[in-house]
Formats: structure tokens, C-alpha cells, sequence
């Protein structure tokens, strides 16, 4: 309605804008007389944007009203490396870095961590200080905060990435010899009930990548991912109770190989049971050539193959119903439509929106060895042919109801 207002204003002559604002302002006068009340004329408007806290309906993440959510955002790396920061910050603002990710019309930012981090002696490296005075002193929970609040007051969700258990390396579990399970644990339902308050904190990926040694529906403690999810996912939803749990698949089922954490195919038959079923969100990565050569790249009707790969593989639960589903990481250095790297990227953005998928790309970092990111290596130029081609599909910010916006984690 404003917005009409606005247009037809800026096309009329001065004195019909004269006639054009003062009939409506008498209007609504003569109409607050009649009621014996004050009325201001006010051009403030309800959000447009669906509200938080999120929740899963069938193969959609919805939001408190029942509006379907769409999450279309962007990682952004370092926290879990050995920098125990964001990476980028030896070279910008952090502040200026979040404000890109906002106007490039990201709405979500998967935020990547360590365990590690959180111990004392893990400080904070490759800060520029000049550039971002503000974060000197901060290391850990404190770092974090200062990012994920400056996120949220931009309006942008964090869902947070148990990435790597130490700052060394992946993981094939969700534990090693120098983290244990009860780590892992202890410090999701840690983050759960700091960032409780804070409405645009969704969520918690529980591992990142699970493969190898990893199973699905096996029984087996030592290696059953979905038992050690649920475990996991039932503390964290005890801790704060309006988090998405979002659950990665594993390498391998029955002998198909697959991406690392891209594998669904065992939650068919052996779905994640979580005491809130309403909170349960699958995740996938997918990647291209740039990656590793699979052999579908290679098949005589590539790019056509890739539906149904997808769909076997992690598509089946949001199309079917089942779940909702994250694409937790895509991407690769060529959006080319002349390159089987360009074709595969193009290909997979025009089923995650032909399906209503959400996805996180990978990565907002230019640092990535072999899929590049959303900035050149200035760390300030925009990729704009990856830009273009991801603008094609993106979704509103979540709004957070009034009274809540602006709160911090605890203390």
C-alpha cells in the first residue's frame, strides 16, 4: 500500500500532491473524532517476513505462524582453524563484511567452529586490530558472541557448525581420542542455552561431514551416527527448545559411496527419532568435479542425470514429505554454462528452487583450495557471475517478533 502511495505521488503535479496528502490526513482526522479518539497517522507496517522460532512441517521448515521458511545463505569459515577467528579479518572490517553478506541478499550464515576454541588456551589469530579495534581481547564464546550478535542485529540467522572436534582436521565421528562424546555434547547444550535468546540463533549442525568408519541404522554405539544424533539432538533441544536440529547424512550406505555427509539414503528406512520431531532438519553437502571426478560427470546424459541422483540420495526427503532438508554445502570455483563444473553448479541451483530446498553455499571465503568463494582474493570484490547465479534464488529475512530483537547471548 505505501508503496503504491509513494509511486503514484511521485508521478502528480505539485498542487494535486498538495490535494493528495492533506484529503487523506482530514479523512483520517474527521474518522478519529467520530471515534473520540487521537489518531497519528503512522507509515509504520507489520514485517512482511515470516517469524521466528522455526519449526519442521513435513519437507518445509515453517516459522511461528505457519509461513514456510527458506534458508539461502552463505558460509563463512575460520573459526574452526587454527585462527580461532573468522577468516578475512587480517584484511577488512568484520562489521563491513557482514554488511556485504546482508546486501548480497544472503538471508542465513552457517557459521563453522571447533571445539577447540573453547578452551582457554585458544586465542584469537590473524586479527587485524587497526581494522577491527573492537575485537581485541575477545577469543572463544566472546568472539563468537560479538559476530553472531552483529549477524542477528543485521537481520541475518546463524546456524551454528560443530566443523571440526580440534582445529587439525575433519572427523570421521563425532568423537576422537582427544574429544569425547561428552565434549561434544556438553559444549552443544552450552551453546544451545547461551544463544537461548536470541530468536535468529536457529539452530546446531551437530557434526560436520560424518564418513569413513561412520554408520546409518548399524545399532552399533561406537559408530551409529543417527544414535549418536539423537543423543545429541534430544540434550540440545532440552537446553533450548526452539533450536533446529539439523543432522548430516554419511559417506557410505550398503556400499554407495557418496559425498562426505551427503549420503541420506539410510534415513528411509531408519529416520532420526527426536523427542520434538517438529525440530528435525537433514542435511546434505554435494559438490562438483573441482571436488572430486564422480563418475556421474562423466555420464553420456550429464547434466540430466543429476535430478535423480540428488533425489536418491537426500531429495527424496523434501519432496516426498518426509523432513525438510539443508543443503549445507555446494559450490566450486566455475558457474560457467560452458564448464561441467558451471553446468553441475547450475544445474543444482534450479532443482534446490524448483524444490523449494534450502541450501548454505560454500563459501563466502575466497581461501577455499578447491572451490573458491562468494569474494575474490581481495576479500572485498564480489564473484558476480556466482552472485548472479545464486540471486536466482533467494528468500526473505526471518523476522524476530517485537520485544525480542537485540538480545545477546548470556554472559
Amino acid at each position: 500500500m505505501l508503496s503504491w502511495l509513494k509511486s503514484t505521488y511521485s508521478k502528480t503535479t505539485k498542487p494535486v500532491r498538495a490535494a493528495f496528502i492533506v484529503v487523506p490526513v482530514l479523512i483520517v482526522s474527521v474518522f478519529a473524532l467520530l471515534i473520540g479518539g487521537n489518531v497519528t497517522p503512522s507509515l509504520s507496517s507489520q514485517p512482511e517476513g515470516p517469524e521466528a522460532p522455526l519449526r519442521a512441517d513435513k519437507g518445509k521448515i515453517v516459522d511461528a505462524n505457519g509461513k514456510t521458511v527458506t534458508l539461502t545463505g552463505v558460509n563463512w569459515f575460520g573459526f574452526e582453524t587454527e585462527t580461532f577467528a573468522p577468516h578475512g579479518l587480517w584484511k577488512r572490517n568484520w562489521k563491513s563484511m557482514l554488511d556485504q553478506m546482508k546486501s548480497s541478499g544472503f538471508n542465513t550464515i552457517r557459521l563453522p567452529y571447533t571445539n577447540e576454541m573453547f578452551d582457554a588456551k585458544s586465542k584469537a589469530a590473524e586479527i587485524n586490530y587497526k581494522q577491527n579495534p573492537d575485537l581485541k581481547g575477545l577469543s572463544g564464546l566472546k568472539l563468537m558472541d560479538r559476530i553472531v550478535q552483529g549477524a542477528t542485529d543485521r537481520g541475518l540467522m546463524v546456524l551454528l557448525d560443530r566443523h571440526r572436534p580440534t582445529a587439525q582436521a575433519q572427523s570421521d565421528l563425532w568423537y576422537t581420542d582427544k574429544m569425547s562424546e561428552k565434549r561434544w555434547i556438553d559444549d552443544w547444550t552450552m551453546l544451545a542455552s547461551h544463544f537461548r535468546d536470541n530468536p535468529l540463533v536457529i539452530g546446531a549442525d551437530l557434526h560436520n561431514e560424518p564418513k569413513g568408519t561412520a554408520t546409518w541404522g548399524s545399532g552399533k554405539k561406537e559408530t551409529d551416527w543417527r544414535l549418536a544424533a539423537e543423543r545429541a539432538g534430544n540434550a540440545v533441544l532440552k537446553a533450548n527448545p526452539n533450536w533446529l536440529v539439523v543432522v548430516e547424512g554419511i559417506e557410505a550406505v550398503k556400499n554407495d559411496y557418496y559425498w562426505w555427509g551427503g549420503n541420506l539414503r539410510g534415513a528411509k528406512d531408519h529416520p532420526v527419532r527426536l523427542d520434538q520431531p517438529d525440530k528435525l532438519v537433514y542435511s546434505a553437502h554435494d559438490y562438483g568435479p573441482g571436488v572430486w571426478k564422480q563418475k556421474w560427470f562423466e555420464s553420456p546424459d550429464f547434466p540430466k542425470n543429476l535430478a535423480g541422483i540428488w533425489k536418491s540420495h537426500w531429495g527424496y526427503l523434501p519432496i516426498e514429505g518426509k523432513a525438510p532438508l539443508l543443503l549445507g554445502e555446494f559450490g566450486g570455483r566455475s558457474v560457467s554454462p560452458k564448464t561441467t563444473e558451471g553446468k553441475w553448479q547450475r544445474e543444482l541451483v534450479s532443482y534446490l528452487k524448483k524444490n523449494g530446498i534450502s541450501y548454505t553455499y560454500w563459501t563466502w571465503n575466497p581461501n577455499s583450495g578447491d572451490t573458491g568463494g562468494i569474494l575474490k582474493d581481495d576479500w572485498k570484490t564480489i564473484q558476480k557471475d556466482k552472485l548472479d547465479l545464486l540471486k536466482q534464488y533467494q528468500a526473505p529475512r526471518v523476522q524476530v517478533p517485537v520485544g525480542e530483537a537485540g538480545q545477546t547471548g548470556k554472559e
